[in-house]
C-alpha cells in the first residue's frame, strides 16, 4: 500500500513572543523554526489531522488548530527546543483532565502534544476582575487534587530562594533595570516566603495560572467543575500559595488608578478567601512573579513588555 502523503498545513508564523525566544535561544531553536512545516505536515499525516488556523499561545511553542479523521476538533502544539521547559505531556498525563486541559497523544521526538480543543481565554473574556478570579480559584482547587509525586519533597524554601538568586542574576545581566525598592521588596518577599514555606502543605502546582493559560472547555466534562481548566502546566510540587501569586500577577492594566496597591490588596484576599490561604503569602507570591517575570522578558528582547511589570511593581512600592 502506497504510504500516507503529508497533509497541508498553514503557512507557520510565530508570535513576536516565540520570534523571540527563537532569536535568544541560538541556532538550535532557528532550525526548529525552520523545520516547522515539514514537522506539521508529518505529524498530521500520522495522526490523521486536517490542520486549521494559527492559534495563540505561549512564547514557547508554535500552537494550531487541526481536525482528525472523525471530525473531532483538536489542537496541536510544537514546543521549542529549550532544556529549561517542563515536562509538559508527563504534567497532563499525571492531571488526567483534572482543572487541565486533556491529553490525546504526545510525539516525544517532536515534542508534540495532540490537546483537547478549548474555548476562548479568561483574559479575552467579558469577565469583571472579581469574577475571573473566581473562576482562577476554582480551577485552581481541581488542579491541585492531582497527587504528588513519589519522592521526597524539595527543601524547604527552594522555590522562593532559586526565585531570589534569580532576581538578582538577571538584574545584574541586564545592566540593573530594576529599582533598587522593586528589588529589595522582591527579596523581602522572598524571604518571608522561604521561611515560611512547609512542604507538608505542599500540592502539584501548575506553575503559571495567568488569566491567558484558564480556556473554557467546550462542553461540561469532569475536572473542569467552574467550566475551565489550565494549559501549560509545570507539574512541580509547592505552596499553593505561589500559583495563587501568579493569578495575581498579570493585573497590570487595573493598576493605573490613585491606589494600584489597594486594588491588588483586594484581589489578593479575594483569591486567600476562595481557596483558604493566607493573603499575605498570595502577596509575596505574586510580587516576586511580577518582578521576575519583568526581567524575565527583557531577558530576551521583549522590552515594552518586561517594562510594564516592572513599573507595575514600582507603583506597588512607591
Amino acid at each position: 500500500m502506497d504510504p500516507v502523503p503529508p497533509a497541508p498545513t498553514a503557512p507557520v508564523r510565530l508570535q513576536p513572543l516565540t520570534r523571540a525566544r527563537v532569536a535568544d535561544l541560538g541556532e538550535p531553536a532557528r532550525a526548529w523554526a525552520a523545520g516547522l512545516p515539514a514537522v506539521l505536515a508529518e505529524l498530521c499525516a500520522r495522526w490523521g489531522l486536517t490542520p486549521g488556523r494559527r492559534l495563540p499561545g505561549g512564547s514557547a511553542s508554535y500552537v494550531v488548530g487541526a481536525r482528525t479523521a472523525r471530525g473531532e476538533e483538536r489542537v496541536l502544539k510544537l514546543r521549542l527546543p529549550d532544556p529549561a521547559l517542563a515536562d509538559e505531556a508527563g504534567a497532563l498525563r499525571r492531571a488526567d483532565g483534572r482543572g487541565h486541559v486533556l491529553l490525546h497523544d504526545h510525539d516525544e521526538r517532536h515534542d508534540a502534544l495532540l490537546l483537547e480543543a478549548l474555548g476562548g481565554s479568561l483574559e479575552q473574556s467579558p469577565l469583571a476582575p472579581h469574577d475571573a478570579l473566581a473562576v482562577l480559584a476554582a480551577t485552581l482547587r481541581e488542579a491541585w487534587t492531582v497527587p504528588l509525586p513519589e519522592g521526597p519533597p524539595p527543601p524547604p524554601g527552594e522555590r522562593a530562594l532559586a526565585l531570589a538568586a534569580l532576581l538578582r542574576r538577571r538584574d545584574a545581566d541586564l545592566g540593573r533595570p530594576c529599582d533598587p525598592r522593586v528589588l529589595a521588596a522582591a527579596l523581602d518577599a522572598a524571604e518571608r516566603r522561604a521561611g515560611a514555606d512547609d512542604p507538608a502543605r505542599h500540592v502539584v502546582l501548575h506553575g503559571d495560572p495567568h488569566p491567558a493559560n484558564a480556556l473554557r472547555v467546550r462542553t461540561p466534562r469532569p475536572g473542569a467543575p467552574a467550566g475551565w481548566v489550565l494549559v501549560d502546566p509545570d507539574g512541580v510540587r509547592g505552596d499553593p500559595a505561589h500559583d495563587l501569586g501568579v493569578a495575581l500577577r498579570d493585573w497590570t492594566s487595573r493598576l493605573v488608578g490613585p491606589d494600584p496597591r489597594g486594588v491588588l490588596r483586594d484581589y489578593a484576599a479575594r483569591l486567600a478567601d476562595a481557596t483558604g490561604h493566607d493573603a499575605d503569602a498570595v502577596w509575596d507570591w505574586g510580587y516576586l512573579e511580577r518582578v521576575s517575570t519583568g526581567l524575565y522578558v527583557l531577558s530576551f528582547g521583549a522590552d515594552a513588555l518586561g517594562r510594564r511589570f516592572l513599573d507595575s511593581a514600582r507603583a506597588l512600592v512607591d
